[in-house]
């Protein structure tokens, strides 16, 4: 017999990991209500809707994939410490990487998602202009090579997409943002 209610954080993290997985078109109540062994109802109790739902999922993954990793790098004392903490953060072994892209394909159709990764893009591209200008860049370098960065970084990700990430994946792409962004 299933059990009556999930914690709230069951489901984002049960929707966060298939989000990232299949897309908008995974999240299915009756299919989670199932993994997790409850009633589809409590999903209701935490959420008045699916649409609701992924707007929860899509401020998990700003909490954790941009919030979070700003916190950590912060958390160094030079530009150069937190920009090597940034790079160690980001360009990491996850299986919830294809969120983003799922997440983009998800915001052709709703304009909220499209101005909230609007929004992220930004934030992230400030924060490493922030850390790069710490290193010694001029604002105008800063603001290249943030974006060029930015762009390595979604890339380099796609490119790996359903591959097994090799063991020395981290060290490869520093190698590579070495060759425009000396740390």
């Amino acid at each position: 017999m299933p059990k009556i209610v999930a914690k709230k954080e069951d489901w984002i993290n049960l929707g966060y990991r298939i989000f990232s997985e299949q897309g908008a078109s995974g999240i299915v109540v009756e299919k989670m209500a199932k993994i997790l062994n409850v009633n589809k109802s409590s999903f209701y109790w935490h959420f008045k809707t699916r649409k609701v739902f992924i707007e929860n999922l899509i401020l998990f993954w700003i909490k954790n994939e941009t919030d979070r990793i700003i916190i950590l790098s912060d958390s160094k004392k030079t530009g150069s410490q937190k920009f090597k903490k940034l790079i160690d953060l980001v360009y990491k072994q996850d299986p919830f990487l294809d969120f983003i892209f799922h997440l983009k394909r998800y915001a052709r159709k709703e304009k909220k998602a499209q101005l909230q990764i609007d929004q992220i893009d930004n934030i992230r591209i400030e924060y490493t202009v922030k850390l790069l200008l710490e290193m010694g860049y001029s604002k105008q370098d800063a603001n290249i090579k943030s974006k060029v960065l930015y762009k390595h970084f979604l890339g380099y990700h796609e490119m790996i997409r359903n591959k097994k990430q090799k063991k020395n994946y981290q060290k490869e792409a520093k190698k590579e943002i070495n060759q425009f962004i000396k740390y």
